[in-house]
């Protein structure tokens, strides 16, 4: 019996929305993975921390969100790295805490076309295998390795940025949202709050 084939979906979750979801549910049943794991980030270098909800309510508002499909799983494995962690570094590190898993990295083709920019970018590309789905104006190009594979999953033009700012404006964007996570930013048992952005 060959490897389990993992799917590393890894964000900010910012919040979670349906888009999230969708594809990931795609890349279990349509896509060749056995199953996929949300790699929820505490801290991505290239974003400002007080951009982030707290890390806790993120994981938690994922965990709400898969329920009990069975292909999905919530991961906190990079808290417990060095911080800041690179993408690198967390597959390397997964390999080792789990030698009977083959891991697959989901990226954006927004990502993928300023992969040269990412932390030992070549190793990254030649030792580990690639998942790439479709981003709205960033086509992928041709791809001749044979670890890395283009999907055609649906684009989904749902960004956790906009849901955020829409929140912040006043707006119900509740159906963007999972069921189990709308809770956390509607209603009065709500757990985060989102100041209006007044930089505009």
């Amino acid at each position: 019996m060959g490897k389990m084939k993992t799917g590393i979906y890894s964000g900010s979750f910012n919040p979670i929305h349906i888009g999230h979801l969708a594809l990931a549910n795609w890349l279990c049943e349509f896509g060749g993975l056995d199953e996929l794991w949300f790699m929820v980030t505490p801290h991505n270098p290239i974003k400002a921390r007080a951009q982030l909800i707290d890390d806790r309510l993120r994981l938690e508002m994922v965990a709400a969100a898969i329920g009990d499909y069975p292909k999905f799983k919530v991961s906190d494995f990079e808290f417990q790295l060095p911080q800041p962690t690179y993408t690198i570094d967390t597959l390397r590190a997964l390999a080792n805490t789990y030698p009977e898993r083959e891991f697959h990295l989901v990226m954006g083709s927004d990502n993928w076309q300023i992969i040269n920019r990412w932390k030992e970018h070549e190793r990254l590309l030649n030792d580990y295998h690639i998942i790439v789905y479709p981003r709205l104006g960033y086509p992928v190009g041709e791809i001749s390795r044979s670890n890395i594979v283009a999907v055609n999953a649906p684009i989904i033009e749902i960004s956790s940025t906009m849901i955020r700012e829409a929140c912040r404006e006043g707006r119900d964007v509740r159906f963007l949202l999972p069921e189990k996570v709308r809770p956390y930013l509607f209603g009065p048992t709500r757990k985060i709050y989102l100041q209006p952005n007044l930089s505009k």
